[in-house]
């Protein structure tokens, strides 16, 4: 994945529901970590032309600018959204207070590491604020990223990616939709093979396109998620991990724990591979099937769960004695992470088709990783256990 919220061209598709790259999977784009980058972001699409289902626009990319300090918001104080109840403005509160509590809980937990922040804005609208903690006591490297960003699409992008490209809106012509994008992604790699990987990503999307637009009616949803890999199997920290998750989601809908961990197992899928990046967690795109107010409190629970779900693991695990056989195999796994996040991850592979930030979109990857020829776990082996869990996901409450 890579850090994000930032540029801006469509390839857009239907695929299947569980990897589909419809308009909200662009917006994961934009604002996961896993995405185009924190540096730039859009602020037109011209030349778009719809081939065999899918949009190819040119892009023009602005660049973003170093900003000193942190504005209070990022939101257009003329904008209505900008008032503190809507909820563009309760979302980029959440996200950023969520960045604060991830990073000071982090930074305890390291000991010794400190986060270096850079702050950007970028002319068309909007910003972000970039923060990576590096070579600390605990953490190899560690990055969480915000960002508020303002853009417009051309009206093919959006009707192909809502899967109407081809709708007749009476002859009349479409103009370009505006659109809003927010969201906080992170990737956390500890030193210690007992340690698991983190990512989090949480992200919400407008298109808020005028009365006189037809066929780009305003649409807004929610995506997000939260997943663990680990080198190893420690089964009490994986239950502790998951269950926090089905705690959140429990909280709104009981459907949704199952619901979003197949997703989350189907989504983290290295193809080539036969087998998962890690053990799962939640996932899901594309919600706005919900009432609004709802989603916005769901995807808050489940940010603001980030941190019980994964520092009692961090405190268990950062110290736990560990060989060099240990540390080889912890290597191959983040070879692992490497290999989806270059290959399949939607944000990153469409951050490097368009020429982001390219420190931004490789900041996920970890310090050190490692291939080894025809490597082979024994069987029955801690490292056969942890690949095997990788082909089979299993149920962990």
């Amino acid at each position: 994945m890579a850090y994000s919220i930032s540029n801006s061209s469509f390839l857009l598709s239907r695929p299947s529901p569980s990897h589909k790259t419809s308009l909200a999977a662009t917006s994961h784009s934009f604002l996961s970590l896993h995405s185009a980058s924190t540096a730039r972001q859009f602020s037109s699409l011209s030349a778009a032309r719809i081939r065999r289902g899918r949009v190819c626009a040119a892009v023009a990319i602005e660049k973003e600018v170093p900003e000193n300090e942190r504005p209070e918001t990022f939101l257009r104080s003329a904008d209505p959204a900008a008032v503190s109840t809507s909820v563009r403005a309760r979302f980029e509160k959440m996200i950023r207070d969520v960045q604060d509590e991830v990073c000071a809980a982090l930074e305890a937990a390291d000991g010794t590491g400190k986060f270096k922040e850079d702050v950007w804005s970028r002319p068309g609208g909007g910003g972000g604020i970039s923060r990576v903690l590096q070579d600390g006591t605990v953490f190899e490297k560690a990055g969480v990223n915000v960002s508020v960003v303002y853009g417009t699409m051309p009206p093919e992008a959006y009707r192909a990616a809502k899967g109407n490209a081809g709708a007749d809106n009476g002859g009349a012509k479409a103009g370009p939709v505006p659109f809003f994008a927010a969201g906080i992604s992170s990737v956390l790699h500890p030193k210690n093979p007992f340690a698991p990987t983190l990512h989090f990503n949480y992200r919400y999307f407008e298109t808020d396109a005028p009365k006189d637009t037809p066929g780009a009616p305003r649409q807004w949803w929610f995506g997000g998620g939260t997943d663990l890999t680990p080198s190893y199997i420690i089964e009490e920290d994986v239950k502790h991990f998951h269950s926090i998750q089905k705690k959140a989601c429990d909280k709104f809908d009981p459907s949704f724990y199952p619901r979003f961990k197949k997703w989350c197992d189907d989504y983290f899928y290295i193809k080539h591979r036969g087998e998962r990046r890690g053990l799962g967690g939640i996932f899901f795109d594309d919600m706005n099937d919900y009432d609004q107010e709802m989603l916005l409190g769901f995807a808050t629970e489940c940010a603001k769960s980030v941190v019980p779900a994964y520092i009692p693991i961090i405190e268990k695990r950062k110290d736990t004695p560990f060989t060099e056989e240990h540390k080889a195999w912890q290597q191959l796994r983040r070879g692992r992470y490497v290999e989806f996040n270059l290959v399949y991850d939607r944000g990153t592979t469409f951050g490097l088709k368009t020429g982001g930030r390219i420190e931004s979109i490789l900041v996920s990857l970890p310090l050190t990783a490692r291939w080894q020829y025809d490597h082979q776990p024994e069987v029955g082996s801690e490292e056969w256990k942890l690949l095997d869990a990788c082909i089979n996901p299993k149920e962990w409450l």
